[in-house]
């Protein structure tokens, strides 16, 4: 019996395996990381994850979900160095969306490994919007700079010339409004995308907005021989900035004109329909192709470039419409056919219909004509 209990007692403890620990204080940091983190053991197991890993689709079960990042982590168990690497992975093995992660995997102790994941879906789309912004802008000034130097070159070439000097004069005063036009929405779209409305806005009566935008555009209208027909009216009230609203409709007013051939109508109508204010613009032009109306709310996007710069447009009115409009809620939407003209039509949730109308910025309704 001795001998017995001797051997049990040896067999014991040669059958006791230290398990691993995590290292003294790491797990209080990995829960003020504000990370999604996996800690995985020497046969690439989860031992510890947090909700956010879960909710990344990084981790199944016990088990890390992408081939990718059990082949890192292998490596880095392998040559025990640190790695840094920005990959595109679906959310779970077999989910269709896909988001920018950046993944930070390093030794954790002797036996584990730590892997670090970060979002950079949102900042990875932005960054690529703000390089395409500064590109088109930079192309787009190029146009209007070099003509106006290409131009004062002229007038000095040609200053013998009175009948030259004059042509060059009114074609060098054509690019200068141009350049002035450009930077202006450039200044405007970036004032509407830092623009707090929900912490600005005011009741505003839409049916003063619209006539305000109809008669800054008149004059241009006019002189083509185009009629502005409003008719309609918004009897609720549109929570928001009455400036930006103005210039949304002003913008689509504009251009409206701008596509539509002389002597021809141009069409606004307004009314509410449950909760929302809705305002059409339409015109009378060449309309947009089904595959390009889904762009035309893009900076910089022209259907026809040569016919924007014959009407001096600088391609970022639409977008400054859709900001607006996304600023306070809405929506606007496009129709067109070729050949039947467009219909712009803006919708903006109309608020609570106790608030009285007198308390509205414009002070009440106008008249329109």
């Amino acid at each position: 019996m001795l001998a017995f209990r001797v051997s049990e007692r040896r067999r014991a403890r040669y059958m006791v395996v230290d398990e691993p620990l995590i290292p003294s204080g790491a797990a209080d940091v990995l829960a003020v990381v504000g990370r999604a983190y996996v800690v995985v053991d020497a046969v690439d197991g989860v031992v510890r994850a947090n909700p956010t890993a879960y909710a990344y689709g990084l981790v199944r079960g016990h088990h890390l979900v992408h081939d990718l990042v059990v082949d890192l982590t292998r490596r880095v168990r392998e040559d025990g160095v640190i790695l840094d690497r920005r990959h595109e992975l679906t959310r779970g093995r077999y989910g269709d969306e896909r988001w920018q992660v950046h993944l930070r995997i390093a030794p954790l102790g002797d036996e584990y490994i730590l892997i670090l994941a970060e979002d950079r879906t949102e900042l990875t789309r932005t960054e690529a919007i703000r390089h395409d912004f500064v590109a088109n802008v930079s192309h787009e000034l190029k146009t209007p700079v070099g003509a106006i130097g290409l131009l004062s070159e002229a007038i000095d070439d040609a200053a013998e010339d009175p009948v030259a000097v004059r042509r060059f004069t009114r074609r060098l005063s054509i690019e200068s409004v141009r350049l002035g036009e450009l930077v202006q929405d450039i200044i405007e779209l970036s004032r509407l995308q830092s623009k707090d409305v929900a912490g600005e806005a005011s009741p505003v009566d839409m049916n003063r907005v619209v006539a305000e935008a109809v008669d800054r555009v008149r004059t241009e209208a006019e002189a083509r021989g185009i009629t502005l027909r409003v008719a309609g009216e918004i009897t609720g009230v549109v929570f928001g900035d009455p400036d930006q609203l103005m210039t949304a409709i002003r913008n689509l007013v504009d251009n409206a004109v701008s596509y539509s051939p002389e002597n021809t109508v141009v069409g606004i109508g307004m009314k509410s329909v449950k909760g929302l204010a809705r305002i059409s613009i339409t015109d009378q032009g060449p309309g947009i192709a089904y595959e390009d109306q889904e762009r035309v709310f893009e900076r910089f996007y022209r259907v026809d470039a040569a016919r924007s710069r014959q009407t001096g447009g600088t391609g970022l009115g639409l977008s400054i419409v859709k900001h607006v409009v996304a600023n306070h809620g809405g929506e606007v939407s496009l129709w067109s056919r070729l050949g039947s003209g467009s219909t712009f039509t803006v919708k903006l949730p109309e608020s609570d219909p106790e608030i009285p109308q007198e308390t509205t910025e414009s002070g009440g309704k106008g008249e329109l004509r």
